[in-house]
Formats: C-alpha cells, structure tokens, sequence
C-alpha cells in the first residue's frame, strides 16, 4: 500500500474513532481557555479580596503564566519518556485542584499558588494535545482536527465570559455574596471544576499516541492502536515509516534538537520559536485577560464590559470555525500572513482611537458613542482576523512541524517560549496602560503584526497536505 492508500485508508475507515479521540483530547483546549478567560472578571474583584496594587494585580493575573511556562517545558520530555495519556491525565487532575483552590484562596499567596499549579496543567496541556491530535489524524484533516484544540479553547473563553456575566449578573457584582455565603469571583472560578471532571474521565478512554509508542519500542501495542484507526496492513506499513524517521536504539530526548551534523539547535526550532512568540506580542492575551478592565477604561460599565466580553467570545467562536474550513484548504502559510496583516490594522485602529481620545480629570477614557462603536468593530474584527488565523494555525504548525525524532523536546523549547512572552506581555500591559495609555500600548502590538507578516513570508513553510514522516526526513 503507497502513501497516498494509507492516507485515504485512514481518512475512511473508522473516521468516527479518529475524531472522537481528538475531541476528548480537545477537551484539554477547553479547560486551557476557561482557565485563561475565567480571570477576566474576576481582576477588580481580586484587588480588593486581596488589597492588591497595580503590580499585585498584575502578578495575581499573570502567575498562572509562570506555571504554564514551567508545564509546558517540562511535559514535552515528560510525554517522550512516559507517553502522552499519562501526562494529559495528570493535567486533568491539576486543572481540578487549581479550580477549588483559586476559589478557596483567602490570600494573594494561596491564590497565586493554586493558579500556578492550574498553569502547570495548562501549559502541559497546551502543547501535548495538539501534539496527540497530530499523531492519530490522517494528514487530509489533520489541520482541521488539530484546530479542533483552538475551537475547544475559544468556546472555553466564551463559557468561562459567560459564567462570569451571569454569576456577576447574579449576586450584583463579582464582589458581591453569591451561593453559599461564598463571594461570586469564587464561583466563577469553582465552574471549572465540573470540565476538568469530564477530561479526566474522557482521558481513561483513549489509547497511547501510536508514534510515542513506536519510539518507545513498543511495536505491538502501536500496531493495536493503528490496526483501531485504519486496518492491519496500514498498520504496518505505517509503523515501518514512523521507524524510518527515528534513530535506531536511540530514544527521543531534549538533546536532539541540536544538529548533529552542525552543532547547533535545528532551524525549524527557531521558526517555532518565532511563530509562539510573535502569537503572543500582538496582544491577543490582553484582550482576553483585561478585557473588562480594558472597556471600563474606554468609559464602559462593569456590566456592559463584561457583556462586551461574551460578544468577543462568540465572534472568536464562529471564526474558529472559518479556520476549520479553510485550513486544509488554503494552507497554514496564507492564512498566517493574512491574519498578521489583519490584526495589525485592527490594532492600530484601536491605537489612533485610543491615542486621540479625551481623558477625564481622574484618568478614564472619554469615547463618545460614535467613537466608542468604532473601538468595539475594530477590537472585534481583530479578534475575527486572529480566531481564524494566528489563534489555531499556531497550534496546527506546533502539532505538525517538527520531526518525530524529537517533537517532544520541540514542543518543551517552543512551550516554555510562548508562556514567557504571555507573562511578559500579560504583566507588562498594566505598566503600560498606566505609564503611556492605551493609544501606545495598541501601537506597540500593532508594530509586532506588521513583524509577523514579514517573518512569515522570509521563514514559514507550508505543511498541509503532507505526512509526519515527510516532513520529517526535510530536518534530516
């Protein structure tokens, strides 16, 4: 059977199993983007639970970060040593302690220990599922499938705005008494428990990555798995590739992303590296993060912020979607200079808005309604260019690019990239929304889009369309 047989045979035959797996894994993406946008209503609330300043609040918000750099880092190595399923079950687990606990915390210390350890879960999570999806999907809808992971964190974020609109709705304010005599940011905080209970219970029902379970020599139970998603013969056939693609008696290890023949770390690492950084330096994560925060800034109520948020969520939601459409489609390249250029007009819409408002006597934004519906199209349609652009194609690329020899070790270099440049840019915008405004602060993300269009264009490399295993023998 040739190469293009077994793709066809593993795009037919049990296609339901296939895309079943990928959606419990998926369900990591969920929690990923609950645990990101849950913050969101809760940051004033947090200042005066805990009598924060502006670096406080700061830090409360961005130490999940801290440990998601720290996750994703090590659950790379630790997926190539013990397996996926191992490491995705353990991030279950750490998403529902970091739930309760964030909730519990009387204090900025216990606060920020229960939302690092919720960081260590969704930094491992962050990089192992779209690495998992990547390996069991046959490469004709693998960019649709791995996108599922972004599909499953952006309706996260949009439920995560939602439970925080009703439950702040609710009791009156996010620092008001909800349930039980609890305050409601807890609650919104404790809603995670529930999906962090059904990962769990999802992950006790998927098989082991077939390619770990090659590279770790276990042949048999691979040619189970693979003999699940297609038939015997394919099986083989493509167990013998994924062999070909791996050094003999030499397993995957951190080490190997150095060249062998140069000394130095491998060129697709930096393109990884490039993209995860540029993702997060044109500040989608500010959207998401302060996004109530933002608008009441702009001159919005607490409650229409938050309404603001939930809207954002759905567009982020529906334009999910168009990626899914078009990603096997078009091609990951396209739609990434699409979206850099996208997002770099949307933002610096949003600077010149910013920057040419009045400012009252105690500080606030002065938009009025024509220019206050201006700021919400822009932010909007910012958040349509990157849901269906750099939000899931980063992942797709990140699941698919690098050589199964050492994935694993990739993914701990590129993880621990992309959760430093989030602290980064989540720590530094309150400095920055202080010191020179909103109007500076967009230009400056508008500058890093403009960037990553020409980085694209100069070093990405299309990869719909081909085998794990061929893009692999191109690092060789």
């Amino acid at each position: 059977m040739d190469k293009k047989d077994q793709d066809t045979a593993i795009s037919t035959d049990n296609l339901g199993r296939v895309i079943f797996l990928s959606t419990v894994a998926a369900i990591g993406g969920f929690l990923f983007g609950f645990d990101s946008g849950v913050i969101n209503g809760t940051v004033n609330a947090l200042q005066l639970a805990f009598d924060s300043d502006a670096v406080g609040t700061g830090f409360n918000v961005a130490s999940m970060l801290l440990g998601c750099a720290v996750g994703a880092f090590f659950a790379g190595t630790l997926s190539d040593k013990f397996g996926r399923k191992p490491v995705l079950l353990s991030t279950a687990i750490g998403f529902l302690i970091s739930a309760y606990g964030s909730g519990a915390a009387t204090s900025s210390e216990i606060f920020v220990a229960a939302r690092i350890l919720g960081g260590l879960a969704l930094g491992a999570s962050s990089i192992i599922v779209p690495a998992y999806i990547s390996e069991i999907a046959p490469p004709k809808i693998r960019g649709a499938l791995t996108t599922l992971m972004q599909l499953m964190i952006v309706i996260g974020l949009f439920v995560a705005f939602l439970s925080n609109y009703a439950i702040a709705g609710s009791a009156g304010g996010a620092s008001e008494t909800f349930w039980g005599g609890s305050q409601a940011w807890q609650w919104m905080f404790w809603v995670e428990m529930f999906p962090a209970a059904i990962f769990f219970t999802g992950l006790l029902m998927i098989p082991e990555s077939p390619r770990y379970l090659v590279a770790a020599g276990k042949i048999d139970a691979a040619r189970d798995v693979l003999t699940s998603l297609s038939d015997v013969n394919d099986a083989n056939a493509k167990i013998e590739d994924i062999q070909s693609t791996l050094e003999k008696g030499h397993k995957p290890r951190l080490s190997d992303i150095i060249s062998k023949k140069t000394g130095r770390i491998h060129p697709i690492i930096w393109v990884g590296i490039g993209i995860t950084t540029l993702q997060q330096f044109t500040g989608i994560n500010v959207v998401f993060y302060y996004g109530a925060t933002l608008w009441q800034a702009a001159g919005f109520t607490e409650e229409n912020a938050l309404l603001q948020n939930v809207i954002s969520g759905s567009v982020n939601v529906i334009f999910t979607f168009v990626a899914i459409a078009l990603v096997d489609k078009v091609g990951r390249k396209p739609l990434l200079s699409i979206g850099a250029l996208g997002q770099a007009v949307m933002l610096g819409s949003l600077a010149l808005i910013f920057g040419t408002a009045q400012v009252s006597a105690g500080g606030d934004l002065i938009l009025d309604e024509q220019m206050g519906l201006y700021a919400l199209l822009s932010a909007n349609a910012y958040i349509a260019f990157f849901a269906f652009t750099w939000g899931p194609i980063m992942w797709v690329m990140l699941g698919e690019m690098f050589p199964n020899q050492f994935r694993g070790a990739a993914l701990a270099v590129c993880g621990l990239i992309h959760w430093t440049s989030n602290f980064t840019i989540t720590m530094t915008f309150p400095i920055l929304l202080a010191s020179i405004g909103l109007g500076l602060s967009y230009g400056i993300y508008a500058g890093f889009g403009v960037l990553a269009f020409f980085f694209v264009r100069s070093f990405v490399k299309e990869t719909k369309g081909r085998t794990l295993e061929d893009m692999s023998r191109d690092v060789e």
